[in-house]
């Protein structure tokens, strides 16, 4: 049984790795850290897939490692101190179909850390708010009310910025 779960598992991580490398790359904004994230995300899901205890929610459980392993990255690259020889200005790299769309997505990254994770998982991974919910671990009565004050509020600001 646990063989059929552990092969459910890597179908699920290979029928949906742009989803994921995505998701990603929303929250570090690099390639090359956004796979990073994406393989650690893997190799911890491979790991302890004997903890999943339910074989259906194997959509959101992995979001949740993902978005969990994106923060648990974001925060480690905060620490680290950069050195002379270390910093050299870098140019980030964009692919064209990951792009931002405009000032939106620094808008976005201006909002509380809870709210850019239920945007972000609403509208670029477009899961239910069920499915966010249950990444978050969150009553779903709070995910709805996060998502509409986060959308008024990112609409009040673009309207500011026009």
């Amino acid at each position: 049984m646990k063989k059929d779960l552990y092969d459910k598992i890597v179908t699920h991580i290979v029928e949906n790795q742009e989803k994921f490398y995505r998701l990603a790359f929303s929250y570090v904004k690099n390639k090359d850290d956004a796979l990073d994230v994406v393989q650690n995300s893997v190799c911890k899901a491979l790991d302890h897939y004997e903890s999943l205890r339910n074989e259906e929610a194997v959509k959101t459980w992995f979001y949740r490692i993902l978005v969990n392993e994106s923060v648990h990255f974001l925060n480690r690259r905060k620490r680290e101190v950069l050195s002379g020889e270390d910093y050299d200005e870098q140019i980030p790299y964009y692919e064209k179909r990951y792009e931002a769309e405009g000032d939106l997505e620094a808008q976005v990254d201006r909002l509380e850390e809870d709210v850019q994770k239920i945007i972000r998982l609403r509208f670029y991974e477009e899961l239910s708010l069920k499915e966010i919910s249950q990444v978050m671990e969150l009553n779903l009565n709070t995910v709805k009310a996060k998502l509409y004050r986060g959308l008024k509020l990112l609409k009040q600001i673009v309207q500011e910025v026009e």
